[in-house]
């Protein structure tokens, strides 16, 4: 809707890039306080958020290409033009935990404790990344029906939608990401084990996500099943199942644990 938030003599400063950055300001700045609060090694910790934000940035422009593969060949060098917006969320995770997990096991850095100061820190980047989309006009709804709704007129969008009042998917998952990481940042200070807090967002942003894709109208983004079961809510449903395996696991172990100590 902005994509320009301001220039600076003819630099133009695409407001999609400014909010990833501040994004990533505000992710470090939790990071580095909750880090100091589990007494983790704070600067192995930054560490670890600087290059993972990075190859996971990495990783959701590079799924993105991928859905629109066709479009970028035919114009090859606007892969690198990521200030113009376009990142698959998923993409990001999937790229970044294989290697976070080598990180940790490397510098020593506890994976579950270190996984709790984390989580809350991308959740608040992943926000401000959401409003980031309505700026770029990429992860768009379908049409409301009625004259309300977010109006596009960006290359991202299907030339048939421009001006048609779109669901407002991207306000939706910012405002669901402001409760879970609300709901993150009080578990920390309550919760029973490590890893509780990393393994609770990753069931309750897939939820978030499945419903919010009930609206989503950028049918490129790809469908397992048909109009009926997208690829991110394919996602959703491994990520869930395998972070409530992980959390049971966890759980059962910490309370017997407890119960020999007793």
């Amino acid at each position: 809707m902005y994509p320009i938030l301001f220039k600076i003599g003819p630099i133009p400063i695409h407001t999609y890039g400014f909010l990833v950055a501040l994004g990533f300001l505000i992710a470090v700045y939790i990071i580095r306080t909750l880090a100091i609060r589990a007494k983790l090694d704070v600067d192995r910790v930054l560490d670890l958020t600087f290059w993972g934000l990075l190859v996971g940035f990495m990783g959701a422009r590079l799924l993105f290409v991928i859905t629109r593969f066709g479009s970028f060949m035919s114009d090859p060098i606007s892969i690198f033009k990521v200030w113009e917006g376009g990142l698959v969320f998923y993409g990001g995770p999937l790229a970044v935990v294989p290697w976070a997990i080598w990180y940790m096991k490397k510098h020593k850095l506890p994976l579950w404790r270190t996984a709790d100061v984390i989580v809350p820190g991308l959740t608040a980047g992943q926000i401000l990344g959401r409003f980031g989309c309505i700026s770029a006009g990429c992860c768009y709804g379908r049409p409301t029906g009625s004259t309300w709704g977010f109006k596009f007129y960006s290359e991202l969008v299907d030339r048939h939608l421009h001006g048609v009042p779109l669901h407002p998917t991207q306000l939706y998952e910012a405002g669901g990401n402001v409760v879970i990481l609300t709901g993150l940042l009080y578990l920390f200070k309550n919760k029973k084990f490590d890893g509780q807090v990393a393994l609770t967002y990753f069931m309750a942003y897939p939820i978030l996500r499945s419903f919010v894709e009930t609206f989503r109208g950028d049918i490129i983004r790809g469908f397992v099943v048909e109009d009926l079961l997208s690829t991110s809510q394919f996602i959703s449903i491994l990520v869930f199942l395998g972070a409530a395996a992980l959390y049971w696991m966890r759980f059962v172990s910490t309370s017997n644990k407890k119960g020999r100590a007793q």
